[in-house]
Parts: C-alpha cells; sequence; structure tokens
C-alpha cells in the first residue's frame, strides 16, 4: 500500500496546453505543477493566441477546471 503514496496523475509535472471554455482562439502552455480539488497549478506559463507569438507570464497560473474545455500533454 506505501506504492499508492507516491501516486500522481500523468500528466503531473509535465509540459500542458489548457485550452479553455470560453474563448477557443486562446490557450495557454506550462508546467502543470498541482492538482487540488477541481483548481490545477501551472508553473512557467505562456499564453498563447492565434496568430501571435507566445507571451510569457509571471508567476504561478490556478485555474478552475469548469474553465477547460481539454487539456494537451506535450510527449
Amino acid at each position: 500500500m506505501h506504492w499508492l503514496l507516491f501516486w500522481r496523475p500523468p500528466c503531473l509535472l509535465r509540459r500542458v496546453v489548457v485550452n479553455f471554455t470560453a474563448d477557443s482562439t486562446e490557450a495557454i502552455e506550462g508546467v502543470l505543477w498541482s492538482y487540488r480539488g477541481g483548481w490545477l497549478t501551472l508553473r512557467d506559463v505562456s499564453a498563447l493566441k492565434t496568430g501571435g507569438p507566445a507571451v510569457a507570464m509571471v508567476g504561478d497560473v490556478v485555474i478552475h477546471r469548469s474553465q477547460i474545455k481539454f487539456l494537451q500533454v506535450a510527449p
């Protein structure tokens, strides 16, 4: 049973792209740092917009899962 203490979701601590439900032209990419309840925390985040360059964001970004349309995990 001790192995359960070290279990984590497969996309945790990996680079992900988060697409939002509100606007399909905007997304953010970053490292999924933690997942607690319905909240995701990302670090090293960049904002992505269709047709524009990525814009680095300072600090951590916290997103509720109700705002997420889908999450893409980088290989």
